[in-house]
C-alpha cells in the first residue's frame, strides 16, 4: 500500500499492534534537515488519534541500534553529529514516548527470513539482509512495516505502508 502526500491511513488495516517504521522514518523523524523529515513528521502526526486508541509504533533491536549508530556518523549527520550518549539518549526519549514500544524478535522471525531467502526464484541481494530481517520481525510480530524503501514489496507482507512525497 502506497500513500500519497496525505499519509493519513489508520483504521481497519493497522495490524493489532501497530507499525514497525523502518529505520528510515525514525531517523527522518529525528533530523530536521533529512529530505523526508516532513514526510516523517506527518506520518507521525497522522498516528496520533490511533496511539490514543491503543495502536503503538515500535523500535526493535535492528531499529535501535540503527538509529543510535547512524546520528553518531559524522559523514551522515555533519554538524549535528551525537557522541553515542547523546544519540541513545534521543532513542530514550521517542522510546519514553506514549504510544511508543519495543518489539522484541520473535523466533518465528527465523523461520520467515528462510522462507525468504531459501531457494527463492528471485534470490535476495545481499543488500537487503537487513531490511529481509526487519521485515521478517514485523510479519512475525503481526506489525505493519512502514518506510520510505520500495523495495520492502518484494516480500509479499500482509501489511507495509510506503510512504512517499
Amino acid at each position: 500500500m502506497t500513500v500519497g502526500p496525505g499519509v493519513a491511513e489508520p483504521g481497519p488495516s493497522w495490524g493489532l499492534g501497530g507499525d514497525l517504521p523502518d529505520l528510515n522514518v525514525w531517523l527522518a523523524l529525528v533530523v530536521q534537515e533529512h529530505p523526508h523529515h516532513a514526510l516523517a513528521r506527518r506520518y507521525w502526526e497522522d498516528c496520533a488519534m490511533a496511539r490514543t486508541l491503543g495502536q503503538k509504533q515500535h523500535f526493535c533491536r535492528a531499529t535501535m541500534l540503527g538509529l543510535v549508530r547512524l546520528l553518531c556518523q559524522p559523514k551522515l549527520m555533519g554538524d549535528g553529529v551525537l557522541g553515542l550518549a547523546d544519540a541513545f539518549a534521543i532513542y530514550r526519549q521517542l522510546r519514553d514516548t506514549a504510544g511508543v514500544a519495543f518489539c522484541t524478535d520473535a523466533e518465528s522471525a527465523d523461520s520467515v527470513l528462510a522462507e525468504w531467502t531459501q531457494g527463492a526464484a528471485n534470490p535476495l541481494p545481499a543488500r537487503l539482509w537487513s531490511d529481509a530481517w526487519l521485515a521478517a520481525v514485523a510479519e512475525s510480530a503481526d506489525l505493519r512495516l512502514v518506510s520510505f524503501d520500495a523495495d520492502f514489496k518484494r516480500f509479499g507482507l500482509t501489511r507495509c505502508l510506503i510512504l512517499q512525497s
